[in-house]
């Protein structure tokens, strides 16, 4: 070490000294800049770019190495033998292009240290190479091969030091780097020139080849340092048209942008805006000006009245926006004068700035509103749909009510056969109109959203025996064989809605048997396979029927669909059955499917979640009474507006010992339980003067009131939407009979229910 010192402070002049790290530092921090300028270049301009980098480096490392000599004192005069001194150029460049390959071949520490390391490599043996090249006349040079093998060392370790870890983005590291690169240079020469031993030689050596003296060599180093300096100004020009070009590109975008965006400094002082900011602010953008605060900009819009949320608490107002500016990030919705909507964004950066961002909303405003007063008009027509769907409901009920009620009141008589043929035909005509308005009304409740399933216990293989008996004589008379199997492990109780499953067993076997024309129709049900953990129920309705082939079967399930136009008009049918059916086989958490072939039969699969559950217990009192028993006579109240609908119950109940007393509305109903005394009351729902609803309320009050006993109320009504039957439970009514009904069912009722209820209230 005290030899390296002795060599830097002894055997050479600092000024030199000084100068040649003055050179090498800014040398190579022009050629570094030159690098990184290259990686930013296409690759065509980068070659370029990186190549006169790389020459800028070692004509930089050679400069420093001779500056340095021109400062040490060899003792005597110093030529310079020009062979090797150019061969010592050629091997320092050539070694940095080496290194500057390498460091362009990739970005990671590896290759920028190893890069380091190659560069340093063509500057030690440019050093040793430029030492041969000195004539010394009279003296000789000799090494300490020590201090030379740590010079070499020394400098590839700080070399591979630099390109390794000083390395970085930012000025900091960037100044850094290029004192790291140029410390490895003086490293490794004065290192080097600590190691060389200059000694009188007696014996003089002619020169080899010619040879130029410390005048010349200043000269052209000279020429090498400015060539230096016009490199550096170009590795200077090249950065400052590089970041003007980034920036005019990114003013360019902000311009582009579809948002206006303006920038506000640590201040809140208005920086800069692109033009779109201008167009969304057209009332301010004439008074827009750099240095303006953002609190001058809003009271310019108050000024002018824009911000209609702010009139009449302007102070409040600004205070608001003020403080919800002052956050990390926010975010408004703004009305403007003009109906003009505004989305405002404040964004602060890490230096305390904000950038604020206007968005042009009101299209999408206008957009929101059309659509809430589309949906409005939606929700209202669909309103509209529901009501029209229950008065169709009720006004085509009531007429067919009249049909079918004096139907069957007509075939108690004594009928020609000629006129029980006819009869016949009356009943068979209403049963088809009553199943295609229950199927219109379930589609379109289905469509709307509004059928619900209810979860009930009922015994499951009562209902599927109830499903198949409706169509057991239907089969019998075409001469079919009709079969229903009920596996031991689901004739049991089960939870679910025993209403829609018989719906869609009795759509199914309705159909088997409807286009079957000689053989079978069976219904099966049994477990089925087991899907999520979850059991399920199979049922299985088949048939030798006509069948379909497979593009029918893809349209099967369509609505109004059915195998083709022949079969429609020959079998009739609306073809919607099967299309609420396995609506409400998924409404149930089930599928419905079919398999058939033309002319080989069909089989329709039901398969839904088996939900077991036990029997009920049946309490005393709960047995109804079937009315076979002989009984007294039943007073019964009928509330009904429409005469035909009155004539038809008189009718059917004239069969019966039963006393009927007949009132218009529920006015008259009501005045009828107050004066009298009945044993049930048949009430329809929508009458003039007081509806069945109000008319069910007032009579629950008056029994309440007055202590009495409570009156079985039947609604007997066209209205038989789900919502209509819990409207009438809610009112105070036992039981919802809908119209057209069925003369036996009202029989029954109406002999049965008073003694029903009167047997629970004793219970």
């Amino acid at each position: 070490m005290s030899r390296i010192l002795y060599c830097l402070t002894v055997e050479h002049d600092w000024r030199w000294t000084l100068a040649a790290a003055v050179l090498c530092v800014f040398g190579l921090g022009a050629a570094f800049r030159l690098l990184v300028e290259a990686r930013r270049l296409q690759r065509a301009r980068r070659r370029e770019v990186a190549l006169l980098g790389a020459v800028v480096g070692g004509v930089t490392v050679f400069s420093t190495h001779f500056v340095a000599m021109q400062g040490y004192d060899a003792g005597g005069d110093v030529r310079y033998g020009l062979a090797l001194t150019l061969l010592s150029l050629a091997l320092g460049v050539g070694g940095v292009v080496l290194g500057s390959l390498v460091l362009l071949a990739g970005n990671r520490r590896l290759h920028r240290g190893i890069g380091g390391m190659v560069g340093l490599s063509g500057v030690a043996a440019m050093h040793f190479v430029g030492i041969a090249a000195l004539e010394l006349p009279g003296r000789t040079i000799g090494w300490d091969p020590v201090l030379a093998v740590a010079a070499v060392v020394g400098g590839l370790a700080m070399a591979l030091l630099t390109g390794a870890v000083i390395y970085g983005k930012g000025t900091p590291r960037f100044a850094a780097t290029c004192m790291g690169g140029a410390l490895s240079v003086i490293i490794l020469h004065f290192t080097a020139m600590s190691a060389m031993a200059i000694t009188p030689d007696a014996v003089t050596t002619a020169a080899i080849g010619p040879t130029a003296g410390s005048s010349t060599m200043l000269t052209v180093l000279a020429m090498m340092i400015l060539g230096l300096v016009g490199a550096a100004g170009t590795a200077a020009w090249l950065g400052y048209i590089s970041r003007s070009s980034a920036l005019h590109q990114i003013r360019e975008a902000i311009d582009a942008m579809p948002d206006g965006l303006a920038f506000f400094d640590a201040d809140d002082r208005l920086v800069l805006w692109n033009n779109r900011y201008d167009e969304v602010n057209p009332e301010l953008s004439s008074n827009l000006q750099a240095g303006m605060t953002f609190r001058e900009i809003i009271q310019i819009g108050l000024n002018e009245g824009l911000y209609a949320e702010a009139r009449g608490r302007e102070k409040e107002w600004i205070t608001d926006r003020m403080q919800s500016r002052r956050a990390l990030s926010a975010m408004m919705e703004q009305r403007i004068a003009g109906d003009r909507w505004l989305r405002v964004a404040d964004r602060r950066t890490a230096a305390g700035g904000i950038v604020t961002v206007c968005t042009d909303i009101t299209d999408l405003k206008n957009d929101a509103q059309a659509l809430a007063e589309a949906r409005d008009a939606a929700q209202a027509a669909n309103a509209a749909k529901s009501q029209f769907l229950a008065n169709m409901s009720h006004e085509i009920r009531t007429p067919l009510n009249g049909v079918i009620g004096l139907a069957q009141a007509l075939g108690n008589t004594n009928l020609s056969p000629q006129q029980a043929e006819m009869l016949d035909l009356i009943q068979s005509s209403g049963r088809t109109l009553q199943v295609l308005l229950s199927d219109i009304l379930d589609l379109a409740r289905v469509e709307s959203g509004r059928l619900e399933l209810s979860e009930e216990t009922f015994d499951l293989g009562s209902a599927v025996r109830d499903a198949a008996q409706l169509y057991e004589a239907s089969a019998r008379e075409k001469g079919l064989q009709f079969f229903v199997e009920i596996a031991p492990e689901v004739d049991c109780w089960i939870i679910g809605d025993q209403v829609r499953l018989k719906q869609i067993l009795t759509n199914l076997v309705s159909n088997a048997v409807k286009f079957t024309g000689e053989g079978f129709v069976s219904l099966t049900a049994a477990p089925g396979p087991t899907r999520d953990g979850v059991q399920t129920l199979r049922f299985s309705v088949e048939d030798t029927g006509i069948g379909f082939d497979a593009q029918t079967r893809d349209r099967l399930f369509s609505r109004f669909e059915q195998a083709d136009g022949a079969i429609t008009r020959k079998f009739g049918g609306s073809g919607l059955g099967l299309a609420i059916s396995r609506q409400l086989s998924e409404m149930m958490g089930g599928d419905l499917d079919c398999e058939s072939e033309p002319g080989g039969g069909s089989a329709f699969i039901l398969t839904v979640p088996f939900k077991a559950a036990k029997a009920p217990v049946a309490a005393p009192g709960e047995a109804i009474d079937d009315g076979t028993a002989a009984h007294a006579t039943v007073r019964v109240l009928l509330a009904d507006d429409h005469p035909v609908n009155r004539r038809v119950v008189e009718m059917i109940l004239g069969q019966a010992n039963v006393a009927l007393t007949s009132v218009e509305d529920g006015a008259q109903a009501l005045q009828a339980v107050r004066d009298g005394d009945y044993d049930l009351i048949l009430m329809d729902m929508q009458m003039p003067v007081m509806d069945g609803l109000t008319a069910t309320r007032e009579i629950r009050l008056h029994e309440t009131a007055m202590g009495l006993g409570r009156t079985p109320i039947v609604m007997l009504t066209a209205n038989a939407l789900p919502e209509h039957v819990s409207a009438a439970e809610a009112a105070g009514a036992d039981r919802h009979l809908p119209k057209p009904f069925d003369a036996a069912e009202l029989l029954h009722l109406v002999v049965a229910l008073p003694r029903t209820m009167a047997g629970s209230i004793a219970a």
